[in-house]
């Protein structure tokens, strides 16, 4: 059964509005963290099939969403191509060498790690209810570039839009081989099982008006027209944070099948000026879930009324927090399903 979620995201709209939650399995979960530490290093746990199973299954046990999201991580797909990455504890991911120091020709591709994410999508599958949409996901080549060329995470990601001022024949050629492996990637990913896919793009905030055009708009547009040759049925959820004003031209130019807003995107604005009937996905602040209170069902109010008009799937604006305590979920999914 294909089920209310992948319904929304193929177009159709109903009195029932379906939700999942961006990084819904994870650290808020004590049940995540019991068997995080029983596993060792999250990459150990991505790449343990099983347990990331068990993971992405966790939060629908207790919350009952529409979607299960893979877990996994979107640098697998620059480990896959071949650079080192490895997450320590209290700095995040560190990849290496840089793409500053090296060429990507130096890189020595191991495709096969993608194994080990296609057998936790087949295994979630087998486990997820008759109406519960598996939703797989990569980085978007912008936002992954962004770590492969500084080798870290960064507030301004200064280090790779300079690469791609000074040097964009060098950087177009990056963003064209992460995208062609993400291809590969979400493909895999579909023929496991996933029946949509997202395109997180958390760092397209970052950059002027025709470098997002360049780095975010055509490569996503690359990826979707690849897919959509081979999965013309697999929905695809766009989600470039931060994109704010060029959130139309995104929806309109990329071939996407639904938008993802972040927190900031004002939901009256996105309906009128997002095209008519395509999906949305957002945006309540994941602060605001932290925080509680009568402000946070306020909100949700006021997106359900914003999005009343077309097909809208309920979610954060980004991921959610850490330290997000359990009975604010609960409270959240009571209020979207009144």
């Amino acid at each position: 059964m294909p089920g209310l979620l992948l319904d929304t995201l193929k177009g159709k709209r109903s009195d029932k509005v379906p939700m999942w939650l961006m990084r819904q399995a994870g650290r808020y979960l004590p049940e995540y963290r019991e068997l995080r530490a029983e596993k060792g290093g999250f990459l150990d746990l991505v790449y343990d099939s099983e347990a990331a199973a068990e993971v992405t299954i966790q939060p629908l046990r207790r919350f009952g969403f529409d979607g299960a999201i893979l877990f996994s991580d979107i640098l697998i797909v620059p480990h896959a191509m071949g650079q080192g990455l490895e997450f320590l504890a209290g700095e995040g991911p560190k990849l290496s060498p840089r793409l500053l120091n090296v060429d990507l020709g130096s890189f020595t591709p191991q495709h096969e790690r993608f194994e080990a994410v296609y057998e936790t999508v087949r295994l979630c599958r087998a486990q997820l209810g008759d109406g519960v949409t598996m939703l797989g996901f990569a980085g978007s080549p912008w936002t992954v570039a962004t770590y492969m060329v500084a080798g870290e995470g960064s507030r301004d990601q200064h280090e790779t839009r300079a690469l791609a001022y000074r040097d964009p024949s060098r950087f177009q050629a990056i963003i064209d081989a992460i995208a062609e492996c993400s291809v590969t990637y979400l493909r895999g990913q579909i023929d496991a099982g996933a029946e949509a896919v997202q395109l997180f793009d958390s760092w397209a905030g970052s950059l002027a008006p025709d470098e997002f055009e360049r780095w975010v708009i055509a490569p996503n547009a690359r990826i979707t027209a690849a897919l959509k040759q081979t999965h013309p049925d697999t929905p695809v959820i766009g989600f470039p944070k931060g994109a704010g004003a060029k959130l139309p031209a995104y929806a309109r130019e990329t071939g996407v099948d639904a938008i993802g807003l972040d927190e900031t995107v004002d939901p009256v604005w996105a309906h009128a000026n997002i095209p008519p009937q395509m999906p949305v996905q957002g945006n309540l602040d994941p602060l605001l879930l932290l925080a509680g209170g009568q402000r946070l069902q306020d909100r949700v109010r006021a997106i359900l009324e914003a999005f009343s008009g077309r097909p809208h799937v309920f979610n954060l604006g980004h991921g959610i927090g850490q330290f997000t305590p359990i009975e604010h979920v609960e409270e959240l999914v009571a209020a979207v399903r009144g």
